[in-house]
C-alpha cells in the first residue's frame, strides 16, 4: 500500500512538561499515523496546547467551553476532490494525559489515535449518527491495526 505524501507542521503550544511531551510526539511517529490515516496527499499542522488554549479554541470556534482531546479545522472545498487534504489538528496535553491514565495506556498510543481520528474528520468523516460513527470507529481501528495499535473501542 502506498502512503499518501505528507507536508506536516508539527508545533508545541507554551505546555507544561514540553520536553516530555515532544519525547512522546516526535515528529516521525506523527507524521507516520497521519500517513497512513490519509486517502490523498495532506498539508496537516498538529498543534499541541494545554488546557488554557484548548478550552479557549473550542468555546470560540464550537461555543463548547471546555477543553477537549482533539479539534480539527477541515479546510478543503468539497467541490476539488484531488486537492490535498488540508487541516489543523488540536491536540490538548492536560486532557490527553487525564484520558490516557484514565484508560491505563501509553500517551503515544492514545494520542496515536486522536491524531488519526482528527485526520478522518479532516476527510470528512464525522459521527454525529450511529451508523457514522460506527464506520469511522472502524475505519481508526483498522488504521490503528496496520500501525501495530489496539482497538482502543474493545472493552467499551
Amino acid at each position: 500500500m502506498a502512503l499518501s505524501t505528507l507536508n506536516l507542521s508539527l508545533q508545541f503550544g507554551d505546555i507544561p512538561y514540553a520536553a516530555h511531551h515532544r519525547a512522546a510526539l516526535p515528529r516521525h511517529k506523527v507524521a507516520r499515523w497521519i500517513r497512513h490515516s490519509l486517502a490523498a496527499d495532506g498539508e496537516i499542522t498538529v498543534r499541541i496546547v494545554d488546557a488554557e488554549e484548548g478550552q479557549r479554541l473550542n468555546r470560540e470556534f464550537r461555543k463548547k467551553d471546555y477543553a477537549t482531546n482533539v479539534l480539527t479545522f477541515a479546510y478543503n472545498d468539497d467541490e476539488d476532490l484531488d486537492a490535498p487534504t488540508q487541516a489543523d489538528i488540536v491536540l490538548c496535553t492536560d486532557v490527553l494525559l487525564r484520558e490516557a491514565s484514565e484508560q491505563h495506556i501509553p500517551l503515544p498510543q492514545h494520542a496515536a489515535h486522536l491524531v488519526v481520528h482528527g485526520v478522518l474528520h479532516a476527510q470528512g468523516y464525522d459521527h454525529e449518527e450511529d451508523a457514522e460513527a460506527t464506520e469511522m470507529e472502524e475505519l481508526e481501528t483498522t488504521i490503528l491495526a496496520r500501525l501495530g495499535l489496539p482497538d482502543p473501542y474493545a472493552g467499551e
